[in-house]
């Protein structure tokens, strides 16, 4: 059966380049692996999807070439998403900085895009096992023939949406990376990003106790020092540290290969020297003292593990000073992340430099293109990920 596009994977990126695609009036084929349609699109943002940001810029991604998604998200925007979410009828409301959820469930995006797909003639074929792909030359022009589970195709284009490593349980893959490795597309090493981050064995022997205590940080990585900073809240867990704040640093410490401490400042927006000027001569222990601003557990335990048990007034002043530069930057150096098991995005994939920014394809494989997470562009947490899902399938779409 011979089609002008086939798109392999129907998660974001590629139901929106399908519907895009077959909008155009071209014959698309989108071939999913999976039974269950959009497994990350439904367990999203606790079963609301988090499907876009207000504040979706460029700044907000992650990449090797940090100018590359520029293109795809100017010309396909967040406000461009909520115009098809609302011709959708789809209820949504923002939650914080910037986040936007369904207000009932995260099946309605999956199926907005899939009655995209259906009104634009996309043909579905699923679930179905790729085999083998080949690249046939003749004289007018190259084809591409993917021969399947159930049957073979050909296709002028073929678009690669099949995501990164991140949670396996939805059915990631490495698929898409072997794809590019066969038509010597070069790849970003990949790794696990928004991810918790593992700790030590003599920090876990300190905090592990706390586990499930969340308190108001800005996380930092030393790696990054141009950053300023992430401010959410942070979770001490069993195996180390997770949390909003904890998860959007991680990206960064893994792009840094891991080295550097993370840091946390236990103060946000406020003066830890004035603050400790206020109370130099107070009686009360710094632990009493710190549940101010920190949860009661959490700040006997943070004084405690740092020695720190007496009143101010019997503290030298090298030691206050001490104490002030530790609650605005806690060092923090972890021992790894908790892996593609507990990630929610991929760090890494098809490397932005062998693709066109204004069409995702690959330059020196004409008609091979690649586009949302397995290609080498991360977001922030918060609908950034998505909103990458939706712009380069987008930018496809139009080109194909």
């Amino acid at each position: 059966m011979d089609f002008d596009v086939i798109v392999l994977g129907a998660g974001a990126a590629g139901m929106m380049c399908a519907a895009v695609a077959g909008q155009r009036g071209r014959r698309v084929l989108l071939l999913e692996h999976s039974r269950k349609l959009g497994e990350k699109i439904r367990i999203s943002g606790g079963g609301r999807c988090n499907f876009t940001n207000l504040h979706t810029r460029p700044e907000a991604f992650l990449a090797r070439n940090p100018h590359f998604c520029r293109s795809a998200l100017a010309r396909y925007t967040a406000r461009d998403f909520i115009a098809l979410v609302e011709r959708h009828g789809i209820r949504y409301h923002e939650k914080t900085l910037g986040q936007l959820f369904c207000d009932e469930s995260a099946t309605q995006i999956i199926a907005m895009l899939k009655d995209e797909c259906d009104a634009a003639g996309v043909r579905w074929a699923m679930p179905v096992t790729v085999e083998a792909i080949t690249r046939i030359e003749d004289d007018e022009s190259a084809r591409f023939r993917v021969a399947t589970s159930k049957e073979s195709f050909s296709t002028r284009s073929l678009v690669i949406a099949t995501g990164g490593l991140s949670i396996p349980k939805t059915g990631a893959t490495p698929f898409g990376y072997r794809v590019a490795e066969q038509f010597g597309v070069p790849i970003v090493p990949p790794k696990p990003a928004l991810v918790p981050l593992a700790a030590p064995p003599e920090w876990l022997a300190q905090f592990r106790e706390l586990s499930g205590t969340s308190f108001e940080a800005i996380a930092s990585c030393e790696a990054a020092p141009e950053l300023p900073g992430f401010r959410e809240s942070a979770l001490i867990t069993h195996r180390g540290l997770s949390g909003p704040a904890v998860l959007q640093i991680s990206s960064y410490w893994q792009a840094a290969g891991g080295r550097g401490a993370v840091t946390l400042d236990l103060m946000p927006e406020r003066d830890a020297k004035a603050w400790l000027a206020a109370h130099r001569h107070d009686h009360q222990a710094l632990g009493t003292l710190l549940e101010e601003f920190l949860p009661r557990r959490f700040a006997q335990s943070f004084a405690g593990a740092h020695g720190w048990m007496q009143p101010l007034t019997q503290l030298s002043n090298a030691s206050i000073g001490t104490i002030a530069q530790t609650l605005k930057a806690w060092r923090i150096q972890p021992s790894g992340t908790l892996g593609y098991a507990k990630a929610e995005v991929t760090l890494g994939g098809v490397d932005t430099d062998a693709l066109s920014q204004q069409t995702m394809e690959v330059r020196a494989v004409p008609g091979l293109y690649f586009i949302g997470e397995v290609v080498d562009v991360t977001g922030w947490l918060g609908g950034y990920n998505f909103q990458w899902a939706w712009s380069s399938g987008h930018a496809a779409g139009m080109a194909l």
